[in-house]
């Protein structure tokens, strides 16, 4: 299958697991709000809040994996595949938002505990954690796949995890009738929240500041470069990231100047691509290369 082809496959793919795990996650929130209602449930209404975030993150997921598939035009050359990154990136700040206000509302209620109904609250936990695991099990699959698949993975796993706090809670208070539990609960998933949610705006951040990608050390690709025959020199080397699985390099490779008169330089490029595609964890498929001969005056800028 060609790789045009594979990606199609896999957005395709992509399409159906988002649109399932909205479906779930919109459907638990809607239990969510009628089971906070009912038990007076903090960690319950802090959940449902993190479900709206992530129904809502989700539904841009899904619309990003489907401009992600638009193909390259004049003005965009590289697509829309960086809808991705916005997404993700637009998620992770909202997430962050919420796990910030999660730990200060539980914080807050603490000292002023509300009588809890704990058996309906362990109903609309046990609910809502069985949602989540199907919804993890069908974006588990994409995780991989980009950042904005797994976004609305860390998303759909928090809401798992939520869940389960309030089960705990629900339980607690059932046995011992510690009210403080449910605050406890809330405040769980509060900080559950905030970890992942930094790690994913910054590595969505660190392709939009066109960073070396994670895996690709500069220093160990320009030292390849530099071993190949007849290459003099390297400067004006650039690593970034159009997307998740997409590098790009640029370099000016000087080269001995005698390359130029006996036809021997497209070979050289051709050794060079060669070897960002092949040498190093993350293949390098989208590599240019200016050749220049040795002698010629040049303005290196190391970087």
């Amino acid at each position: 299958m060609s790789a045009d082809g594979h990606t199609h496959a896999g957005g395709t793919i992509n399409h159906l697991r988002l649109a399932i795990a909205f479906g779930l996650t919109a459907s638990v929130l809607v239990a969510e709000v009628i089971g906070a209602i009912i038990t007076g449930s903090l960690a319950l209404l802090v959940d449902a809040a993190h479900m709206l975030t992530d129904a809502g993150g989700l539904l841009v997921a899904l619309f990003a994996a489907k401009l992600m598939e638009r193909p390259a035009t004049s003005r965009r050359t590289w697509g829309l595949r960086r809808a991705e990154v916005l997404a993700a990136t637009v998620q992770a700040a909202v997430l962050l938002g919420v796990g910030v206000f999660v730990v200060i509302e539980a914080v807050q209620r603490f000292s002023q505990p509300a009588e809890i109904a704990s058996v309906e609250l362990l109903v609309f936990g046990i609910v809502g954690l069985l949602a989540n695991i199907i919804a993890i099990v069908v974006l588990s699959g994409g995780r991989g796949d980009n950042l904005n698949m797994r976004a609305a993975f860390l998303e759909v796993l928090n809401d798992a995890l939520g869940s389960v706090a309030v089960i705990v809670a629900a339980v607690v208070i059932m046995t011992t009738g510690f009210q403080q539990a449910d605050s406890i609960a809330a405040l769980l998933v509060g900080v559950l929240i905030i970890p992942r949610t930094l790690r994913l705006l910054r590595d969505a951040v660190d392709v939009l500041l066109e960073s070396v990608p994670r895996g690709i050390d500069l220093a160990d690709v320009r030292q390849h470069l530099l071993d190949e025959d007849h290459v003099v020199d390297v400067h004006d080397l650039h690593i970034t990231q159009i997307a998740t699985g997409l590098p790009v390099l640029t370099a000016h490779v000087v080269v001995e100047a005698g390359c130029f008169h006996d036809g021997h330089a497209p070979e050289i490029t051709q050794a060079l691509q060669r070897c960002v595609a092949e040498h190093f964890p993350v293949a390098i498929d989208h590599a240019t290369f200016q050749l220049e001969p040795a002698g010629a005056v040049q303005a290196h800028d190391m970087h």
